[in-house]
């Protein structure tokens, strides 16, 4: 490579590539890599697991086995990556990484952080029904039941009935 073409490879920014784990070690492969200098990133959530009934959260890979790896094509050194504990390989569609937009990474990041947030609503809350066979009508919020339900006290017929419903189903009432 000349020096015009070396002095061009390194004003490009660098990209992302998508880079696949060992079974179940994302996570060391990330702290391997760090190490090393590298940027990585792993986008994890948290979920909620039981386990001998009890609940507990835990935070998982949103993509397991596999993390993203910041690199300029021409100028970092992609040689320690395959010796790297953790790293299976660099995912390619022939012999060429393909590199990952940074509004990909980006979308996946605001992603991961908007699963990350807890419930907005509080027991005793109004809440509005969007969707479904009670749509439009106005409840109570009584309890959220993982991640995905929410548990609603709703009026029918004079009485208060409990019903859970899918969380994408429920606004706050203004």
């Amino acid at each position: 490579m000349s020096a015009e073409q070396t002095s061009s490879a390194e004003q490009t920014p660098p990209d992302w590539f998508l880079l696949q784990s060992k079974p179940r070690q994302a996570e060391r492969a990330q702290r391997n890599l760090e190490q090393q200098g590298y940027q990585v990133y792993l986008p994890c959530i948290t979920v909620e697991r039981v386990r001998r009934r009890r609940r507990y959260q835990v935070q998982e890979p949103l993509f397991p086995n596999y993390l993203f790896i910041r690199l300029q094509r021409w100028v970092d050194n992609w040689y320690p990556l395959r010796s790297t504990r953790g790293v299976a390989r660099l995912v390619a569609f022939g012999a060429e990484p393909l590199a990952v937009d940074d509004q990909l990474i980006e979308a996946i990041a605001a992603r991961a952080e908007a699963l990350a947030q807890p419930s907005a609503l509080e027991p005793g809350q109004r809440v509005e029904i969007l969707d479904g066979p009670f749509a439009g009508l106005s409840a109570i919020f009584k309890a959220s039941q993982g991640e995905r339900r929410v548990q609603l006290l709703i009026e029918l017929l004079h009485r208060e009935v409990t019903a859970t419903l899918p969380r994408d189903q429920v606004r706050l009432s203004a």
